[in-house]
């Protein structure tokens, strides 16, 4: 029973903002890029000086800033699930072949996580972007290149566990070949720790995007990047805290719905191994 409230609210706030990025075109109330240098500034509608035709107000540029908002929750969703995607594929078949071969095959993916482990993540990040340039497509790929470790030990871990149970002997007494048998018999039954994995990994690319973002090597403006829009921010926090405080706000959220959503499953998916 525990398990079902934030699984719950978890859900609520990824559904919604996975709704708000699949219909962003169809939301957004004005155009997110168009600029008016005579309306910048403006209070959200509900404080003085706020207008109806813009919710939250404008920026420094005099955006919408409700409509950046609704296309920044497209691209931090980008993010998260193209770099869970490359990140899972990489770990994940890493993780599968080193716990059901073991061996030297076992040891090689080891050494290999260990080099990973080694890297300082957010510098190498920041170099890559930097060598090669900054777009929303680079910093994908260097996320997803990144953060594939978790999905590499787990999947390791639980192949392990699994190769010699019955239905794995099963398989092989009947002549499968290697691949089915991986593929077939192991990976839907290791799905469940995996998808835990991947509920932390896209909160982590969020916020490494945004991170790389804040620092100008993230995703190039004018697109509005949630970080981006913080550091651009950042030179009038003090007289309009709002236009800080409004991407900050929803980074914190999307993060945390994403952490009890995995916090969540974890807890429902263990609870149903029980039985």
């Amino acid at each position: 029973m525990r398990h079902r409230l934030p699984l719950a609210i978890g859900a609520l706030i990824v559904g919604l903002a996975a709704a708000v990025a699949i219909l962003a075109p169809l939301l957004v109330p004005h155009d997110p890029f168009a600029q008016n240098l005579g309306a910048r500034f403006i209070s959200p509608a509900w404080m003085q000086g706020g207008s109806s035709a813009h919710l939250l107000g404008t920026d420094q540029l005099g955006r919408d800033y409700l409509s950046r908002l609704i296309l920044g929750t497209r691209i931090s969703m980008m993010i998260g699930l193209t770099t869970v995607v490359v990140s899972g594929l990489i770990g994940t078949a890493l993780g599968m072949l080193g716990g059901y071969f073991g061996g030297r095959i076992d040891r090689v993916v080891m050494f290999v996580v260990s080099c990973r482990l080694a890297i300082p993540l957010i510098l190498v990040a920041l170099t890559v972007v930097s060598l090669v340039g900054s777009s929303l497509l680079v910093v994908m790929l260097t996320l997803g290149l990144l953060l594939w470790e978790r999905f590499a030990v787990v999947s390791r871990t639980a192949t392990r566990q699994v190769v010699n149970l019955d239905y794995v002997a099963a398989a092989r007494a009947a002549g499968c070949s290697q691949a089915w048998i991986i593929l077939r018999e192991i990976l839907p039954n290791i799905t469940h720790h995996l998808i835990v994995i991947a509920t932390i990994d896209m909160a982590i690319a969020i916020l490494l995007e945004a991170a790389l973002s804040f620092l100008g090597l993230g995703v190039p403006p004018p697109l509005p990047s949630w970080g981006l829009m913080i550091a651009e921010a950042k030179d009038y926090m003090f007289f309009k805290p709002g236009v800080i405080e409004m991407p900050g706000m929803a980074l914190l959220i999307l993060v945390l719905g994403i952490n009890l959503l995995g916090d969540g499953l974890r807890d429902a998916l263990g609870a149903q191994t029980e039985r």
